[in-house]
């Protein structure tokens, strides 16, 4: 497992405003898109400069293609930015707060220590 190829899909994603809604329209389909091409790119340098061998398992595919944000964090996922992504594709169908209030209530049921989110 890989928290830090968790991480870097929410981050890349959550940052283009296009791949926020391409991931809300069509997740799975976004997310093997991004293993695919996206994965192994190391950010912020030439195209030419990339990795690999960095790839999801199939519990961390399965959790970002159903949107299953207690999965992520459940696995690891930073929840900042789990929230921020989630935040952008989803409180448009929702009231003010209501989808931080959501993402609260379903997240009650972790106690301390929260699980680790260092990569």
């Amino acid at each position: 497992m890989s928290k830090y190829l968790l991480d870097k899909f929410l981050f890349t994603v959550d940052r283009d405003p296009e791949l926020v809604e391409r991931y809300r329209e069509d997740p799975a389909g976004t997310v093997a898109w991004w293993e695919e091409t996206q994965a192994n790119r190391i950010l912020n340098c030439v195209g030419a400069e990339s990795s690999t061998w960095l790839a999801f398992e199939e519990e961390e595919r399965a959790a970002l293609a159903g949107h299953d944000y207690v999965k992520l964090f459940e696995l690891g996922a930073h929840p900042f930015l789990t929230l921020t992504l989630f935040i952008g594709m989803f409180e448009r169908d929702h009231g003010p707060l209501e989808f931080q209030k959501e993402y609260a209530r379903r997240l009650a049921h972790f106690s301390l220590p929260y699980p680790d989110i260092t990569t």
